[in-house]
């Protein structure tokens, strides 16, 4: 396997669900990243060999985002672009394939990311409205028509909520809410503990904003109807964000006895993100600079009622690949799904009967909270789908770079019950 540079990882600012970006489409956030990353460097448009972009909530219009998003960007048609569907880590699927590619030396040039758009993920009719419309369309006379349109109820307008199904699994039939209460539950985590987290979260974002720490990473965002307005950070982080704030929510997945909340869980939202992945060939022949180096990623499943845990099991799976350990790694970017879920897998990593239920047989320790998260996750940030998985890669080699640290680790769980994980090393120490 030749080595995998990453010279350049960027991301939109990103905003709550039918918010301040709800009329852009999905590879619109995407498009203006790469044409971004490919101003920045001296590779010609025609030099790409692959455009590689996650996302679950594929739009009708745009059924190929990966291909629609090479083109929009300008880059030239012979370069080849594809969508791929992870559910919550589409980036960072994107991103796997991305590195395979140019380590296997099939690629030499790489784009590779995620994006969604949250706020236009669809209302669905039903099938008998649907099957209503056919009809209609199949009928030949003014009379077979008004034949068609007597049998219509109103009840046939109860729409189909897609962004409800897409987050509902359909083997075990919990919602991603309902599967963070279940681990909340097993593990004994309390609603103070899950609060206490949350707000930490919008803190440290709040605190990486103010210092400017995702300045280097967001690329702004042109908006509005008039296209005359600018969005430079995250809509999401809540500077007035407290303990007791949090405490006054109700339980939203299990209104009767659940301590999960809309509080300490993330925000639906749209954004994306993507990255420039490159050769040792290629980096010399365009002169680049790489910021950091892919060591290696890995995907794994377990049951999809406890899919939280993911990232215990992906973890672990990345750190005997590469021989690599927890201790050594200077930062741990987790997506906060659920501060459950967080919770949980922080738990796990150092109690063994925790490990043992999910066929993990060593502990790894503990997890710093001066590793993890730094500049706060999900909760506060948002977790557009598709994109997250690239994101906390793009957050983690920004991070890395601006501290001089070496590796990284990012890593998620995955609704329908997976996890995944990259490494990476920061190379601009």
């Amino acid at each position: 396997m030749k080595p995998v540079y990453i010279v350049e990882a960027v991301r939109t600012p990103q905003a709550k669900s039918g918010t301040i970006i709800k009329d852009i489409q999905a590879p619109y956030l995407g498009a203006y990243l790469v044409r971004h990353i490919m101003d920045g460097t001296s590779i010609e448009d025609d030099a790409v060999d692959e455009v590689i972009f996650g996302n679950t909530g594929t739009p009708a219009k745009y059924p190929n985002i990966g291909r629609v998003i090479a083109l929009e960007a300008g880059l030239h048609k012979k370069t080849s672009g594809y969508s791929v569907h992870r559910n919550c880590a589409s980036g960072l699927e994107a991103a796997s394939q991305g590195f395979l590619k140019v380590a296997s030396g099939r690629s030499e040039i790489v784009v590779a990311g995620g994006v969604e758009s949250m706020s236009n993920m669809p209302l669905i009719y039903g099938k008998q409205m649907t099957e209503l419309f056919a009809k209609l369309m199949k009928a030949k006379t003014t009379g077979d028509k008004l034949k068609v349109l007597s049998s219509f109820k109103p009840a046939y307008l109860s729409p189909i909520v897609a962004i409800e199904q897409g987050l509902t699994d359909p083997f075990c039939g919990l919602n991603m809410g309902q599967t963070a209460e279940l681990l909340a539950r097993e593990l004994g985590i309390t609603r103070e503990q899950q609060d206490e987290y949350a707000n930490e979260s919008h803190h440290k974002a709040i605190k990486a904003i103010e210092e400017g720490r995702f300045a280097d990473e967001i690329v702004p965002l042109i908006y509005g109807a008039k296209l005359d307005k600018l969005l430079m950070n995250d809509h999401g982080p809540r500077k007035e964000s407290s303990v007791e704030g949090l405490a006054k929510m109700k339980p939203y997945f299990d209104r009767k006895s659940g301590t999960v909340t809309v509080g300490n869980s993330c925000p639906i939202t749209d954004g994306g993100s993507a990255i420039l992945f490159c050769s040792e060939e290629a980096v010399k022949k365009y002169n680049l600079e790489p910021m950091a180096r892919v060591v290696d990623y890995h995907f794994h499943g377990l049951e999809p009622e406890r899919m939280g845990m993911g990232p215990l099991l992906a973890m672990d799976g990345v750190f005997r690949r590469t021989g690599l350990t927890l201790e050594q790694m200077d930062l741990v970017e987790i997506n906060e799904a659920f501060a459950a879920q967080i919770i949980a897998v922080k738990k796990a990593f150092t109690d063994q009967k925790v490990a043992d239920k999910f066929g993990v047989d060593k502990l790894w320790g503990e997890i710093p909270d001066e590793k993890l998260n730094v500049n706060g996750g999900a909760i506060a940030l948002g977790h557009p789908v598709g994109s997250t998985g690239s994101r906390l890669v793009v957050t983690l080699a920004h991070e890395l770079k601006k501290r001089k640290a070496g590796y990284g680790i990012a890593s998620l769980c995955i609704g329908g019950g997976q996890g995944g994980a990259m490494i990476i090393e920061n190379l601009q120490k």
